[in-house]
């Protein structure tokens, strides 16, 4: 028979406490302007759901769709994502 061997309790990998660390929630702050936009976008779609969209709903999804694409550029470029070359 084989016997099983535990880890001690005092192992720094298992001691996670359920909370995000500071780098995770300055990540989270760094992001959040997308995520909002990415909120509004939602929203604009889910009235159209049920119903025709109209011309205003339109409207407030493409302006929705280029605020999202606007976040996501300030993103990349604010933490140094874009990547150099790529085809000309």
């Amino acid at each position: 028979m084989q016997s099983i061997i535990t880890l001690p309790a005092t192992s720094g990998a298992l001691a996670f406490d359920g909370e995000p660390s500071n780098a995770e929630l300055d990540a989270v702050e760094l992001e959040m302007p997308l995520i909002l936009a990415e909120v509004d976008l939602l929203d604009a779609e889910i009235m159209t759901i049920d119903r025709p969209a109209t011309e205003l709903d339109e409207r407030r999804i493409r302006r929705s769709r280029n605020r999202v694409l606007a976040e996501r550029r300030d993103l990349t470029n604010r933490t140094g994502l874009a990547q150099s070359g790529g085809a000309a």
